[in-house]
């Protein structure tokens, strides 16, 4: 009965693993990125690929939200500061996925496992990333348009790992600590996150029931993260950083070479 009210296509008792999958996929991207290594995977089971990518998006956007809120009451995020570089966040994610109905993104996808395994390494043999702050080497309204509008453009584009090089972006680029870094990509990565889901929305291929119900995982998963990164800092958001690349590198190696 519930599948024909709804018109899912999706028998209800899968439900339940789809939420916890959602609550352990929140709990990691909030943390580290990589939370889309989780959820695609568990939607293609239930749904189209058109489908399922749709409806991660919509799931998705409540973690990285919900995170962002949190940090926001908390005075961790101050929007009027940040507000040129969500601005072109979401135009580079609108971009990105405009141009992605025109162009083959194949060339991107066999390359993306090498920049995540980058990632991890640079963390693991740089023990000194992201430890302390330092002097910013690019202004921000350079790095507005040279990091975030590309950034914003390769999450509407293509996506994954997406919160793990707006992180490296912030470390490197604006000297930021992990810690901040992980907590200011948050707000960035909703922007995209949003943008993205709005062009799927106007596409019709949501699949609500089965969204939200992930969204309440999310939700709750991203809650105790993000209160995680405020009181555990660096020892835990630079291990989680580490193996989430090294898995996600390993994982679209796996899926995108072979």
């Amino acid at each position: 009965m519930l599948n024909e009210l709804l018109n899912t296509g999706v028998s209800s008792w899968v439900l339940l693993p789809l939420l916890l999958v959602g609550m352990l996929a929140g709990f990691v991207d909030t943390l580290a990125g990589g939370g889309g290594m989780l959820t695609v995977p568990a939607l293609m089971l239930v749904l189209p690929p058109d489908a399922a990518l749709a409806t991660n998006k919509l799931q998705g956007s409540f973690g990285t939200l919900s995170a962002t809120w949190y940090f926001v009451r908390r005075g961790q995020i101050r929007f009027r500061k940040l507000l040129p570089g969500i601005v072109a966040c979401a135009l580079g994610a609108a971009a990105g996925a405009a141009v992605v109905q025109w162009l083959p993104p194949d060339l991107l996808r066999k390359v993306l496992p090498l920049l995540l395994a980058t990632v991890a390494l640079l963390f693991i043999f740089m023990p000194s990333l992201g430890t302390m702050e330092r002097e910013a080497r690019l202004p921000y309204a350079h790095f507005v348009g040279g990091a975030l509008f590309p950034l914003g453009f390769y999450d509407g584009f293509l996506g994954p790992g997406t919160g793990s090089f707006l992180m490296l972006a912030l470390i490197a680029l604006r000297g930021y600590t992990l810690q901040n870094a992980t907590i200011e990509a948050k707000a960035y990565n909703a922007t995209t996150n949003l943008m993205s889901l709005f062009v799927f929305l106007a596409g019709g291929r949501v699949i609500w029931l089965v969204g939200l119900t992930m969204a309440v995982g999310q939700l709750l998963g991203a809650r105790l993260a993000a209160g995680l990164i405020i009181s555990k800092g660096n020892r835990l958001i630079r291990p989680a950083v580490i193996t989430m690349s090294l898995l996600m590198s390993g994982y679209l190696a796996y899926r995108f070479w072979f």
